[in-house]
């Protein structure tokens, strides 16, 4: 891999930018390397730490032709984060954060990449991970040529360092600690370095959310979540707006340790890879509204909703969200959240979330009609039940017992 100075007269190229090692290469790489004119850079706040957005946007002027900051937190919550509450969403067992915030920036780029007539769209995705897949669905929707230098030349991450200091591009990695953070307002992974031996006890420094067990409170704390047809709208009887109700419970659950995973994740190519994440948030609003679900759909509901989570969590994991089945799950899961309305209490404690109850005025439950001290169910209609329940089976066994 060698830079040449030569102009080939390609045009402006639209790069989307986070201001870490694999974007702020591919800046020079984009002129020196494929001979674009111009190089904008973009990049989104969806939620990361506002040191994160500042250092993205003032390299992004200091080594792009021209730079955007676009800020998508509410659009990111309302549009992606929301629905993922509704449906669940798990992949493999954690929340997901990177793979719902990708869409939307993908979708943001597109929008000035028409604005500046760009004759093409960059990223800094390797050919190894599953963001390629997710932008290239975007980019290519939209008609736009892709150029993704990590990818198509093979890069190592080492080769990637030695080329940042050769052009004095200032980095947030080095050699003895090259963690890739993705982080938004969600869900933060950390990957990367020794972090990729499965079999490597990560360093508490590369959590920043939740705290070690160790350090977490000795005394457990109560909350109560509140949600409105499937939507979490308050937090301890406080209305929030969504991105005030994710920011509050991250710091609040993440100070009793809730909310890591460290696990062998199955990504789209195949791959098995080490992740480490942290989603407080995401863990505490996930489970308590899964559970106000069991309060308040059927029997059926919830059967077949277990099934059409997966799914979406499926789909949403590899960025297809105009796939037609994506639209078709979300429009039953809305279905279903016209009657998730309540309140779910929760114990946190030393890393751990246990739900101590819940309520809600569309409940199917009725507490005289469960309690053991109660006769509006006469016990007796369940005689004739019992007799034929499960008959099939009772005569299968005894004709082969005879």
């Amino acid at each position: 891999m060698t830079d040449t100075n030569e102009k080939t007269g390609k045009g402006t190229v639209v790069l989307a930018f986070s201001g870490g090692l694999d974007t702020s290469i591919c800046v020079p790489i984009l002129k020196n390397m494929y001979g674009y004119d111009r190089v904008i850079t973009v990049a989104a706040d969806v939620g990361q730490p506002e040191s994160e957005v500042k250092m993205a946007t003032d390299k992004g002027n200091l080594i792009a032709d021209k730079h955007y900051t676009v800020n998508l937190k509410d659009a990111f919550v309302k549009n992606h984060v929301f629905p993922a509450i509704k449906a669940n969403a798990l992949y493999e067992g954690y929340p997901m954060g990177t793979s719902l915030a990708r869409p939307i920036i993908a979708e943001e780029i597109v929008k000035i990449a028409k604005k500046e007539n760009a004759a093409a769209i960059g990223h800094g995705c390797t050919g190894k991970g599953n963001d390629q897949l997710r932008f290239d669905y975007i980019f290519r929707m939209h008609g736009f040529d892709i150029v993704a230098p990590m990818r198509e030349h093979n890069m190592t991450r080492e080769w990637e360092i030695d080329y940042a200091e050769q052009n004095n591009i200032p980095i947030p990695v080095k050699k003895s600690t090259p963690w890739s953070v993705d982080e938004n307002i969600w869900s933060r992974s950390i990957e990367g370095g020794r972090l990729e031996e499965p079999d490597y006890h990560p360093p508490e420094e590369i959590y920043h959310w939740t705290v070690a067990l160790k350090d977490a409170p000795n005394e457990p704390e109560v909350i109560t979540i509140g949600f409105e047809n499937g939507v979490p709208t308050s937090l301890n009887g406080k209305k929030m707006n969504g991105v005030e109700l994710i920011v509050s419970l991250n710091k609040l659950a993440g100070k009793h340790s809730v909310g890591r995973n460290d696990m062998v994740e199955d990504r789209v190519l195949g791959l098995k890879a080490r992740e480490n994440y942290e989603h407080p948030a995401a863990t505490v609003l996930i489970t308590a509204h899964k559970d106000l679900e069991k309060l308040t759909l059927s029997r059926a509901e919830l059967k077949f909703k277990n099934m059409v989570d997966d799914q979406w969590a499926e789909l949403a994991y590899m960025g297809l969200i105009h796939e037609p089945l994506y639209h078709d799950l979300n429009a039953f899961i809305d279905k279903t959240q016209e009657r998730v309305t309540g309140t779910v209490d929760i114990q946190l404690y030393k890393g751990g979330l246990h739900i101590l109850g819940r309520t809600s005025p569309n409940a199917i439950y009725s507490m005289d009609m469960v309690s053991f001290d109660s006769t509006t169910i006469d016990q007796r209609d369940a005689i004739g039940y019992s007799k034929y329940f499960g008959i099939q089976g009772r005569m299968l066994w005894q004709l082969q017992n005879k």
